[in-house]
């Protein structure tokens, strides 16, 4: 059985957008100065790891215009991984080595972590995040979050998110400051 691992770039007050500066945000780029050969290297392990690569139509539009045009073994693999996209606008067919998942996002990955493989690894994506976590279809959060307070932008949990409990199943300090914590989410307790 496949798992799906969310990994997230996170500022301390929670704040997620547009940690790579790809989108204009005031604060875009936050999380790059973060990154060196550690982070790659771990990055790599990761995404070699996984048999698919999944986001929503945002990341997918940012990703499959950038990453193709960048060359190194990360970026090598990133390009390779078959990316399964979540949407209900885009249509068919997708470039990046891309795969929408019509009609019923959420029942198709279900099946798909029913079958036999590696795990299906997804970056930001916070609504696609969001609705996996309502359904209960994460089996690791992976924060990274960095040592930077924004005080603006979209935070990782916003009003009218999914109440959960969160069991921390490992942490790791990164020489850049970056705190990773591997969460396994818990449905919430009942009274």
């Amino acid at each position: 059985m496949r798992k799906i691992i969310v990994s997230t770039l996170v500022t301390t007050d929670g704040i997620v957008e547009d940690p790579g500066g790809m989108t204009g945000f005031e604060h875009g780029g936050w999380a790059n100065r973060y990154f060196n050969e550690e982070v790659g290297k771990r990055s790599l392990e990761r995404l070699g790891s996984c048999d698919y690569f999944l986001c929503g139509r945002h990341t997918y539009e940012m990703f499959s215009k950038a990453w193709p045009n960048v060359a190194g073994p990360y970026a090598d693999r990133l390009n390779a991984i078959p990316k399964l996209v979540a949407s209900t606008t885009l249509t068919e067919p997708l470039t990046w080595n891309a795969s929408l998942l019509n009609g019923d996002a959420i029942g198709a990955l279900k099946k798909l972590k029913e079958e036999d493989g590696q795990d299906i690894l997804m970056y930001g994506s916070v609504t696609l995040m969001r609705s996996l976590l309502h359904n209960g279809l994460v089996d690791q959060l992976d924060l990274m979050v960095c040592p930077v307070v924004l005080g603006t932008g979209q935070r990782l949990f916003g009003e009218g998110g999914p109440a959960l409990e969160l069991e921390l199943t490992g942490h790791t300090r990164l020489d850049t400051g970056i705190a990773i914590l591997s969460y396994h989410p818990q449905p919430p307790a009942t009274s």
